[in-house]
């Protein structure tokens, strides 16, 4: 496992994959890979000049590539319905969902259209409510997979039910930490919600180390987050956007991957490296607060896996 590449990636030739966030960065890098290796992909994103780029950027390297772009907010519930509503009218199955979008350290607190606080409500209750519609699809498919991305940020995260959208106290890092730690457990109680219910999905996780992306170089935590490591530091301690993907197609293709795993680079603290078994801190394996959160995002969100898998 630890010379893992995209070499290893099996073919996926009929296979249709979701990958959310795909204009750039990771989920480019996660579309590249997964269109490369004959898979149908949808990349998804909120600005569609850049997804016509990709679109574009994907089919210079690979001129055969079965590949679409489709519009998705996933900072509006609304956005979520419609694409899913959009992808259930010409596909009736679903092999693999990357759900890989996300913005970070937003230095003052936002709101997505729904009034959640923005890294929460992107992060995570919009991947939530994606994945629960589409549930049936998935289900069709012969052996799907869900691949959540969280990050090493989960290790400092902490749940918040008393103030979850940060509105008596918003911190950057403390918001994004807690979302993508939300995004791991998303991912373990996925698993076990399918196996008790006999949905037939592997739901697994994935971390991309510090990789090199525009989240990081261009977005509003630049600043604190260079802060932190030293620019002197970067070459050393982090790995390109195409070598942090590498996680996520890990657990979204091999057959190594294990129902419940979740994986990251090999190196140094997990900062760069081939995909190994990653490091699950105890809060994400605290069956409770799990379930607790799976119960607050259906409210929330007015997304119920149950009632969609029963109308299934």
């Amino acid at each position: 496992m630890t010379d893992w590449t995209t070499a290893d990636i099996p073919s996926l030739a009929g296979r249709t994959a979701v990958v959310t966030g795909a204009t750039g960065g990771l989920g480019y890098e996660t579309a590249m890979a997964l269109a490369g290796a004959g898979a149908i992909v949808i990349l998804t994103g909120r600005n569609d000049a850049k997804g016509l780029q990709a679109i574009e950027g994907i089919c210079s390297r690979f001129p055969d590539a079965l590949i679409a772009y489709e519009h998705l907010d996933l900072a509006s519930l609304a956005s979520v319905a419609d694409f899913a509503r959009r992808f259930a009218a010409s596909n009736e199955q679903l092999d693999l969902l990357i759900n890989n979008a996300g913005v970070m350290a937003l230095p003052k607190r936002q709101q997505t259209d729904d009034g959640f606080e923005m890294q929460f409500g992107t992060n995570y209750l919009g991947h939530y409510a994606l994945t629960a519609r589409l549930l049936p699809q998935l289900r069709r498919a012969r052996s799907p997979r869900v691949v959540n991305l969280s990050s090493l940020a989960h290790r400092s995260g902490a749940i918040d039910f008393d103030d979850l959208d940060g509105k008596r106290s918003y911190r950057p890092w403390r918001a994004y930490s807690q979302s993508k730690l939300a995004m791991l457990m998303f991912a373990l109680e996925l698993q076990r919600r399918s196996l008790a219910g006999g949905w037939g999905l592997m739901s697994l996780a994935a971390h991309p180390g510090y990789a090199r992306t525009d989240l990081i170089s261009n977005g509003p935590g630049a600043d604190a987050f260079t802060w932190r490591v030293g620019r002197v530091l970067q070459p050393l301690i982090s790995q390109s956007a195409a070598d942090g993907a590498l996680p996520t197609l890990f657990a979204a293709t091999s057959a190594a991957a294990e129902p419940g795993g979740y994986y990251g680079p090999n190196g140094f603290y997990e900062l760069k490296g081939a995909p190994v078994p990653a490091r699950i801190m105890s809060r994400a394996k605290d069956f409770a607060a799990a379930a607790m959160l799976w119960d607050v995002s259906a409210t929330l969100t007015g997304v119920s896996f149950d009632e969609i898998a029963a109308a299934a």
